[in-house]
């Protein structure tokens, strides 16, 4: 009798989409290109994530009176304090990015979501995690999530070495800092997977996705329930909207 299949065991959940006020509660930088702000307020209590690659919905107001939307991972949440933090990239244009370098203790914002989780088990033979900077957030919390005894590959794309940051996890890391697109597009193309049914996360620039998901499907001949990539971002376009294959 053939063994189900992990994939088959990946759950999707569907949340209620609700709206949370909250105000900034610290800024801490993580590096010179990077920012980590958390947000609290009563409003949190309901807020629930259950997927390292969940997506909330941060709406600011700028100076000006416009409404500005932009996606995001949850970085962390305490439950027990009410306190959601993310992460943001200040190497980015972008109304975002403008409104986090201003960001004071006390600031109103409001965050939506997120709409659903997909929960991934962790108990596959092996892990392959991939991405530029705005994979970051996503990739440290799976790797903090991760028990003992897994085993995890990491390819990340930062231009800026100084960026490049240690992560805490339990699992059995290896770790490669790539300074281009193109650099990580390659050591994708170049990899020898290990034996045994792993998973494929990736996720980046939508042109450096599209090409990794034809050498994982294609050139790789991976099984399509093994492997997700999202495209999170667009060169060139302002504000995309994200969209995921798997």
């Amino acid at each position: 009798m053939n063994q189900p299949s992990f994939a088959r065991r990946i759950q999707r959940v569907r949340h209620e989409l609700l709206r949370h006020e909250v105000r900034v509660r610290d800024i801490q930088a993580i590096s010179p290109g990077f920012l980590a702000i958390t947000f609290t307020g009563e409003s949190l209590s309901a807020f629930v994530s259950l997927s390292f690659d969940d997506h909330v919905k941060l709406i600011l107001t700028d100076s000006a009176g416009l409404t500005h939307r932009r996606d995001f991972t949850p970085l962390r949440f305490k439950p027990e304090s009410n306190e959601l933090t993310l992460e943001f990239a200040l190497h980015e244009a972008g109304a975002a990015c403008q409104w986090a370098r201003q960001a004071k203790v006390g600031d109103p914002a409001v965050i939506g979501g997120p709409r659903g989780s997909m929960v991934i088990p962790t108990d596959y033979a092996w892990h392959l995690l991939a991405g530029d900077a705005s994979a970051l957030p996503a990739i440290q919390r799976r790797l903090e999530e991760f028990p003992e005894g897994t085993h995890a590959q990491v390819l990340l794309h930062l231009p800026l070495s100084q960026d490049e940051r240690n992560f805490r996890s339990k699992a059995d890391l290896q770790l490669q800092w790539l300074a281009t697109s193109e650099g990580l597009v390659n050591a994708i193309r170049q990899l020898q997977f290990p034996p045994g049914e792993g998973f494929v996360w990736c996720a980046g620039e939508a042109t450096s996705m599209a090409q990794i998901r034809d050498i994982l499907l294609l050139d790789k001949q991976l099984a399509r329930d093994t492997v997700r990539v999202s495209a999170y971002w667009k060169s060139g376009a302002a504000d995309f909207h994200e969209a995921k294959e798997q």
